[in-house]
């Protein structure tokens, strides 16, 4: 009877033990997440020749519809179909103010007709480019819809101290000039971004052109990955899996239409970036376990940069944290709440993010403000070796505490914060 009681406690104690394990390992599993990764951009890179654009916008839309079907037909959903080109000087450099303005409003037509997105590049991409080239893009940009352009104020060679000055004057124009501002959404100053970059209005192309590129939305991917890991370097190696896993069967399925079109694969801009919801602000807060702007969020930043890092594959663009505060809700709260800044943003650049993406700022910040804003992201950009962009949206009629009013559905409007930059120091 003893003998028959001990063997019952230990047959419990088995059990038990067992379920413990059982429950131990389930806590360490990373979740599941919810359905494919969304593809935020399929980006074509074109070498436009302006005697024969109509016939090669044609073909690259083609390809870029194949390459949709692709996607879809594997339960992707793909956002943005998009063409890029090399700087648009190149092509329109002998062309009069009023010719060159024509000639792109019938590239936006053919945009419209096909619900194309089209970068033309940056407007100055030498040190010594003339400003008179961004007074053009701006122009440009005023009197079209679906083109995007940017200016280049760092390369390797340093700064481009002209550049800066030419852009903070477009990002006025633009402020002043589209309803409600919105028109800047299509223009960034880049700093040491190469070329083949598929995310907007950063792409561009430098040499022959006819290859392609792909970007990721998925913010709430790595949010759902890092949900309940233990310690970071779990979450690190939990996001890197997760982000590979996907990238990989992406890289298969463009791999088909490399072969089956003839316009070359070059890779995968894996920065998992989000929308409204679908949000890498909340991924910063669950590893965390901080709000966006405090120095435990910069610190998961780093961590989730080292995982997009270690992704091993065919990689091209940022390869970083996108942070658009205008883009990702949670990111807009904390930016209204007064709790992140230029320089909050600066310190997440050093910590692997991309840069100052969507930054709504008050409509009376001055040119020089916006320069040095531009300058000092451009010096730390060329300092790092890192690219970064910097889009920067002065809110025309609307001063610090006001609540900004745009119509594009993609944004999340914000209350304007007091331009305290540079912050002052301690």
């Amino acid at each position: 009877m003893r003998r028959s009681a001990q063997l019952l406690r230990c047959s419990f104690t088995v059990v038990l033990l067992l379920l413990i394990g059982t429950l131990a390992s389930r806590a360490q599993t990373p979740p599941t997440p919810a359905g494919k990764p969304k593809i935020e951009s399929i980006t074509f890179f074109l070498n436009l020749d302006r005697a024969e654009y109509q016939g090669q916008i044609a073909d690259a839309y083609k390809s870029l519809r194949f390459a949709q079907t692709i996607f879809e037909s594997r339960g992707y959903t793909v956002l943005h179909l998009r063409i890029a080109t090399q700087p648009f000087p190149a092509y329109t450099r002998d062309l009069a103010l009023a010719d060159a303005v024509k000639f792109f409003q019938e590239l936006d037509a053919l945009a419209a007709k096909d619900n194309v997105q089209i970068s033309i590049g940056p407007a100055m991409y030498h040190v010594h480019d003339s400003e008179t080239q961004a007074e053009l893009l701006a122009t440009i940009l005023l009197n079209t819809k679906f083109l995007s352009g940017s200016v280049m104020v760092a390369d390797k060679d340093g700064l481009h101290a002209n550049a800066a000055r030419a852009t903070a004057r477009v990002m006025q124009k633009l402020s002043e000039g589209t309803p409600h501002s919105e028109g800047n959404l299509r223009f960034a100053a880049l700093a040491m971004v190469g070329p083949l970059t598929p995310s907007f209005p950063a792409a561009y192309v430098d040499g022959f052109g006819h290859q392609f590129a792909i970007s990721e939305q998925s913010g709430n991917l790595v949010a759902t990955i890092v949900n309940g890991a233990p310690d970071n370097e779990t979450a690190k190696h939990r996001v890197t899996e997760a982000l590979a896993a996907e990238a990989y069967e992406i890289d298969d399925h463009a791999g088909r239409v490399d072969g089956e079109t003839g316009w070359a694969y070059v890779g995968m801009d894996v920065s998992p970036a989000p929308s409204k919801d679908d949000s890498i602000g909340a991924a910063l807060e669950g590893l965390s376990g901080h709000q966006a702007g405090s120095a435990e969020a910069v610190a998961a930043a780093r961590t989730l940069a080292a995982a997009i890092h270690d992704v091993s594959l065919r990689q091209t663009g940022f390869g970083g944290v996108p942070l658009p505060i205008l883009e990702d809700r949670r990111l807009a709260q904390r930016w209204s709440e007064g709790r992140m800044g230029i320089d909050t943003l600066l310190d997440y650049f050093s910590a692997g993010s991309t840069g100052l993406d969507a930054v709504p700022l008050p409509g009376d910040v001055s040119g020089s403000q916006l320069e040095l804003i531009i300058v000092n992201g451009a010096s730390q950009a060329y300092r790092a070796r890192k690219p970064m962009i910097i889009q920067l949206l002065p809110v025309a009629g609307k001063t610090a505490g006001e609540r900004t009013e745009f119509a594009d559905p993609l944004l999340v409007n914000v209350t304007l914060q007091p331009l305290n930059y540079p912050r002052a120091k301690q």
